[in-house]
């Protein structure tokens, strides 16, 4: 019997040949990271077992990125403990201000994740890198803790759904709806514990960009992890950014599914998410004249270079609307970089918006755009929960970065062909 590719890289790190759904191996971790919030916890653990060193100083990333740069006092103590505990012990890959960014844009930009590696992170959005056809999956900070010490953790393996995609995305249809539109299919508790194998001609049809977005929000349907087959999109990715090739894993063809499911994109439309969750979705002919107060371009989710290019193309020689705010946040200064270059910050500016530093700003209700009571928005972030970006009598709507420019210079939500 066959292996799915998510079994096939928990087989390798487990040393073992095969595993099945269900068992519990101990694997080896290629790559754990944490950030502002949770390293500090995971350091306390770490601290606790007594042990001297790290693991392995050059397989521990640390990334500054929810609080950047410090909103308070609390925010600054906390990465005051990151920095003295990765001076302490000579951790390679430390991202402070005109470093960092959101780490799950920064990491496999930087060349820290290839595909087939295991990789364990202290946040829940671990699983973008899958896009890259490696396990990743978030766990807690005590786990970590743990990991930090030994570089070795527990997994129980996942059963896994298989998600094929076939037809032509129409014009404005990426990953962000492909996601959404899924999680309208399975719900927010639909694939809890599973691997989401994302497959289809489809697939070939997305830029590296938009599988970021899908591997990102396979937790919002409760996955363990999300994963694509690395092709030559990623292999393309890879070279010159990844010291290590990387082993590129393929399912069996007779390999075991929970469930398939097919996915036909042809007369898909951009979706949106209403509140106060990421599977209340609606195709976006279906939503009528909804006023924002706020429109977000960022997030671990959707603030890559490709996603602004998308948003700039609807929004240049535009204004954005009297009484709508627009925040746009770079997910690294690299981006930051080159979307200055390309003029899309310029136009960005132009249209009225306000440009944040590399970081996750407003996306977890900490800071840089917190909504008041009543306030709408609508976020190219992951989540829409209650109070997730500010007043828990705020409402967040998701939607893709065109989508997010065209309701921006809209002042409600609508449709880039309406610009």
């Amino acid at each position: 019997m066959g292996m799915t590719i998510t079994e096939k890289i928990l087989a390798q790190h487990a040393g073992r040949d095969c595993v099945r759904p269900g068992e519990l191996i101990q694997v080896d971790v290629d790559l754990a990271l944490a950030n502002d919030i949770t390293a500090p916890m995971a350091i306390e653990v770490f601290e606790d077992l007594g042990t001297e060193g790290v693991f392995d100083r050059e397989k521990i990333a640390m990334v500054q990125d929810h609080f950047v740069p410090n909103k308070d006092i609390l925010s600054a103590e906390q990465v005051k403990v990151m920095r003295g505990f990765v001076r302490k012990h000579g951790i390679k890959h430390f991202f402070e201000l005109g470093e960092t960014g959101i780490e799950h844009v920064v990491l496999p930009e930087k060349g820290l994740v290839s595909p087939g590696d295991l990789v364990i992170g202290a946040d829940s959005h671990t699983c973008t890198y899958g896009a890259m056809g490696a396990f990743s999956t978030g766990m807690g900070s005590t786990d970590l803790g743990v990991i930090l010490a030994t570089g070795k953790t527990w997994l129980k393996v996942p059963g896994s759904i298989r998600l094929v995609f076939e037809g032509k995305l129409a014009q404005w249809v990426g990953g962000k709806d492909l996601i959404l539109h899924t999680l309208g299919i399975l719900g927010v508790s639909g694939a809890v514990y599973q691997s989401l194998e994302f497959a289809g001609d489809v697939l070939g049809q997305l830029s590296m960009a938009h599988r970021f977005t899908m591997a990102n929000m396979a937790i919002e349907a409760g996955a363990k992890n999300g994963i694509f087959e690395p092709d030559d999109i990623t292999r393309r990715y890879v070279e010159g950014r990844c010291e290590r090739p990387g082993t590129y894993y393929r399912s069996d063809a007779d390999a075991t599914y929970e469930r398939v499911i097919p996915v036909q994109v042809d007369s898909l439309e951009p979706q949106v998410a209403f509140p106060h969750s990421p599977d209340n979705v609606k195709p976006l002919s279906h939503v009528n004249g909804i006023k924002l107060d706020q429109v977000f371009l960022g997030s671990c989710t959707n603030g890559r270079l490709d996603d602004f290019r998308d948003a700039a193309g609807v929004m240049k020689g535009q204004r954005v609307a009297k009484g709508t705010r627009f925040i746009v946040i770079p997910g690294s200064p690299t981006i930051y970089r080159e979307a200055m270059k390309e003029g899309l910050l310029e136009t960005f500016l132009e249209a009225g918006a306000v440009i944040g530093p590399p970081c996750c700003g407003p996306c977890l209700g900490g800071h840089m755009g917190i909504l008041a009571s009543g306030e709408k928005a609508l976020s190219t972030s992951n989540r829409n929960f209650k109070g997730r970006m500010g007043h828990p009598e705020s409402e967040v709507y998701l939607a893709n970065p065109s989508v997010a420019a065209a309701s921006a210079v809209l002042g409600r939500i609508g449709s880039p062909a309406e610009i």
